[in-house]
């Protein structure tokens, strides 16, 4: 005998994920009441990555303890004459120089819409100088790289991105080419 939705319905409950839902809502809810509670954040306890993308201080990332829900907030020391890995990312990301001077090389995406989006790089760059105090703006999608034109002192820079489309569950970054200072960790 195949049973109806009507007598599925008569025979009882099978399920609890509304309950358990509301369960780990209130636990979240809890736990960003604590992290409230932490207003500054000390510089010991922002953590150095010897990343594929180059040598970074997280000051916001979304897997520390933290209040901020939405930003990522890191700090990128590149040595004299140095470069980053090339990546891209479907934000756009902010940087502020702090200390140095160099330039991005930006490549611009291109799409392909058929069944399925296909991102494409052109081959092309586009150079973009900058030095101490200035901003610069990484439009979504673009791939970048970012270098120290020095060959006497650190560039350092705050990049910035949002984490929107993490939350959306869309592959967010993409590394393109490791930094040449990167140690693949065994």
């Amino acid at each position: 005998m195949t049973l109806t939705e009507k007598d599925r319905y008569q025979q009882g409950y099978t399920a609890d994920l509304y309950e358990q839902a509301l369960l780990e809502s209130a636990q979240e809810q809890e736990q960003t009441k604590l992290l409230r509670r932490r207003q500054v954040i000390k510089a010991s306890d922002m953590p150095w990555e010897n990343s594929r993308h180059g040598r970074i201080k997280h000051l916001v990332n979304s897997k520390l303890p933290y209040p901020v829900k939405t930003v990522d907030l890191y700090m990128m020391v590149l040595p004299p004459g140095g470069r980053s890995g090339k990546h891209r990312h479907m934000a756009e990301e902010l940087l502020y120089i702090l200390e140095g001077q160099g330039y991005e090389l930006h490549w611009d995406p291109d799409v392909e819409i058929n069944k399925k989006y296909v991102w494409k790089i052109k081959k092309e760059s586009q150079k973009f100088e900058w030095e101490q105090g200035d901003f610069v703006y990484i439009p979504p999608m673009v791939a970048h790289q970012h270098f120290n034109a020095s060959k006497d002192g650190p560039a350092r820079f705050l990049a910035a991105t949002h984490r929107g489309f993490k939350f959306l569950g869309f592959p967010e970054l993409e590394q393109l080419e490791d930094a040449p200072d990167y140690n693949v960790k065994s």
